[in-house]
């Protein structure tokens, strides 16, 4: 029998206290609806009556998790009872998810403004690893509080998340984390990851499928990988300030040999993929329909390049023309430009971001990339210049920071984006 390592013993014993939880919450929930149907019956009986019958019937219940409270009256007992029973302890801090349909809006959705902000490509190897095992917390602490501002962060996760598994045969480079690579990025203030890459599965498919189960017991949003394909281009959906936001990941860049084994498909795991630009457009179509703002997060590009390939062109103009409003992406291993395409914007490579290497200087220049948004409006976007210090990205100031900032706009030139 394979022995447990400590963050599984862990996460094990949270998952027990929470079942425990959830036993005792389903016991008081049906307590207190025997109690209220009880008292119901004697109002309706005529057991109670005037100030004696309005006082049984009123009651204020503080719903699990979700830090509110209700008072209902007799006329409502049963149906508030009910949506107490049934509330859920998952409590969003700043992104709160919804899966509810309503009528389409304007351009500008709800019409408040909402942010946010994007890191480049995050993995565990080398220097990054000892700091893991080290604190969690401590790996991405410098940059927390910059994430920390923005109403939703999110990162490229390139390594798979397991004890599991053997190495792809024949790639060169193989990277794997463990679990506690979803506390540090949690520690890190990051909201969602994408897992759409070219190493979300270098560990085989049983790795893979352990990086999904780590990040729900985390409870940890990713998206771009699924147990089938529609869980894979399925959006992350959340609300936040009445703006209704869609955000997918995909890869166009997956080992020739490796594509249809970590594509998914119908009843087969893997990775959404960007090289069926059909197949992630229709998503994005779909997406487009309950959203107010779409998001759309690729693995993309040649690495070493600046500038952007022709079909990083291609794709992001598609996508767009598909409904998404904001497309970025990572893979190059140094940044690529970013500004205005029409009326949406697009960022071709946000660089490494939480990464290993330190031999060159575009390697270790990186940044949060800031989108502020109203809807499909883009009212604004910021890059926040950093430098990857020991595996870590740390904000850059003064000369550096200024530096930092004509860089990336510099990259701009060769990519036919507007300021």
């Amino acid at each position: 029998m394979t022995s447990l390592g400590p963050e599984e013993r862990r996460l094990r014993r949270e998952a027990k206290r929470r079942r425990i939880r959830r036993r005792r919450i389903g016991a008081l929930a049906f307590v207190a609806f025997a109690s209220l149907a009880f008292v119901a019956g004697l109002v309706a009986s005529g057991a109670l009556g005037g100030r004696e019958a309005a006082a049984a019937g009123s009651t204020t219940t503080e719903t699990t998790g979700t830090q509110t409270s209700e008072t209902t009256t007799a006329a409502t007992t049963t149906a508030a009872t009910t949506t107490a029973a049934t509330t859920t302890a998952a409590t969003t801090t700043r992104a709160t998810t919804t899966n509810a349909e309503t009528p389409p809006r304007g351009r500008l959705g709800s019409g408040s403004a909402v942010t946010l902000a994007f890191g480049g490509d995050v993995h565990f190897e080398g220097i990054v690893r000892s700091k893991l095992d080290a604190s969690p917390t401590s790996v991405m602490a410098a940059i927390a509080p910059v994430f920390k501002k923005a109403d939703l962060a999110m990162v490229n996760l390139e390594t798979t998340v397991s004890y599991r598994g053997a190495p792809t045969p024949g790639k060169t480079y193989t990277f794997r984390a463990p679990p506690s690579a979803f506390r540090a990025l949690k520690a890190g203030n990051v909201d969602l990851a994408t897992v759409a890459n070219n190493h979300g599965i270098d560990y085989g498919m049983t790795s893979f499928l352990d990086t999904l189960r780590y990040a729900k017991s985390y409870r940890f949003p990713l998206v771009g990988g699924g147990r089938n394909a529609a869980q894979a281009y399925a959006p992350y959906r959340t609300t936040i300030k009445g703006q209704r936001i869609a955000i997918l990941g995909a890869s166009q860049v997956i080992d020739s040999n490796l594509i249809s084994s970590w594509t998914a498909g119908v009843g087969k795991p893997g990775i959404a993929s960007a090289y069926d630009v059909g197949r992630l457009t229709a998503a994005v179509r779909a997406a487009r329909k309950k959203a107010d703002t779409v998001v759309v997060y690729l693995h993309f590009g040649e690495e070493r390049h600046p500038c952007p390939s022709s079909m990083q062109v291609s794709i992001a103009r598609s996508l767009i023309a598909a409904g998404a409003d904001i497309v970025v992406g990572s893979h190059a291993h140094q940044q690529q430009g970013g500004g205005r395409l029409g009326r949406a914007f697009v960022d071709y490579g946000l660089g490494n971001f939480v990464w290993y290497s330190q031999n060159s200087s575009a390697s270790t220049t990186t940044g949060v990339l800031e989108v502020t948004v109203t809807g499909r409006r883009i009212d604004g976007y910021k890059w926040v210049p950093a430098r990857i210090t020991g595996g870590s990205p740390t904000p850059l100031s003064g000369s550096a920071r200024s530096a930092g900032l004509a860089s990336w706009r510099g990259l701009r030139a060769c990519t036919n984006l507007s300021r």
